[in-house]
């Protein structure tokens, strides 16, 4: 009988192989996955959620797809290189909540890695990531003191998620933690991987002060984990295409919303819906 290790690397192999699959044929059913691989429909249904969670695919009634959804947000890379100008301009807002000498944290999003290229202007600092970007970015700047989280990567999210991460963050206080989210629904965020809401969750117990990054398109998003209302966040940050509507259900419930490009203090009055 194989030993655990060999058990871990043929899994690990084969759920390698089913992303493989699926990003090539753009759905496969999890009875034909099960048959190829000579192994159990119950162990495909875990090694899809498995690769879901990664954000490598998203599982459907009968297999799984590769195909992007309002639930699915694509890879760390395909992200990055969308709302591009959104994220810069709530990059630049989130700037100016920073001041020298503060213990920062910085998520895996990649709203929140356009940030990076502010925290020149605002050192001395010391920064705490779970983003492979973010800390090859910061690895050599000088003024800034470095703490890399570790734990497991997740390739789909360039970053280290899951409960050693979390563990990890409960180590650290910080002065300020900057992050985004998948999806906006009801005055709480979501996300569709449990290992980054326990991540982020950890996080927010660790900061002083939340600040929370979002584009407009998150409005529209959905999320199966919640991970908090956004009453939890000291300040939320949104884009000038967020839905008005929305914008001032928020405030009327008590959240502190700023339009990114308007002063602190002087949010602008949503108008239209």
């Amino acid at each position: 009988m194989p030993g655990a290790d060999a058990r871990t690397e043929a899994r690990e192999e084969r759920r390698g192989r089913v992303r493989e699959r699926v990003t090539s044929e753009g759905f496969v059913r999890t009875a034909d996955l099960a048959a190829e691989f000579g192994v159990s429909v119950m162990t495909v249904h875990r090694d899809l959620d498995a690769l879901q969670a990664q954000g490598w695919l998203r599982k459907v009634r009968g297999g799984a797809s590769s195909l992007p959804s309002t639930q699915f947000h694509g890879s760390a890379g395909e992200r990055l290189t969308t709302r591009v100008r959104a994220k810069q301009a709530l990059a630049r807002a989130a700037a100016g909540e920073l001041a020298p000498g503060q213990v920062v944290m910085i998520d895996d999003s990649t709203t929140c890695l356009h940030l990076v290229r502010h925290l020149p202007g605002h050192t001395p600092l010391t920064v705490i990531s779970n983003s492979l970007p973010v800390v090859s970015a910061l690895a050599r700047e000088p003024g800034v003191a470095l703490i890399a989280l570790g734990g497991t990567y997740f390739p789909a999210y360039d970053a280290f998620m899951g409960a050693h991460t979390a563990q990890s963050v409960r180590a650290f206080r910080a002065d300020v933690l900057f992050l985004s989210t998948t999806a906006v629904t009801g005055g709480r965020c979501y996300h569709m991987s449990p290992e980054t809401v326990q991540v982020k969750q950890a996080m927010m117990a660790a900061a002083t002060r939340r600040v929370l990054l979002v584009d407009h398109t998150k409005f529209a998003h959905q999320g199966l984990y919640a991970l908090a209302p956004l009453t939890d966040f000291d300040l939320v940050l949104v884009d000038e295409a967020a839905p008005a509507a929305e914008v001032r259900r928020l405030r009327d419930s008590g959240v502190r919303v700023r339009t990114a490009g308007h002063p602190p203090g002087t949010p602008r009055a949503p108008t239209g819906t």
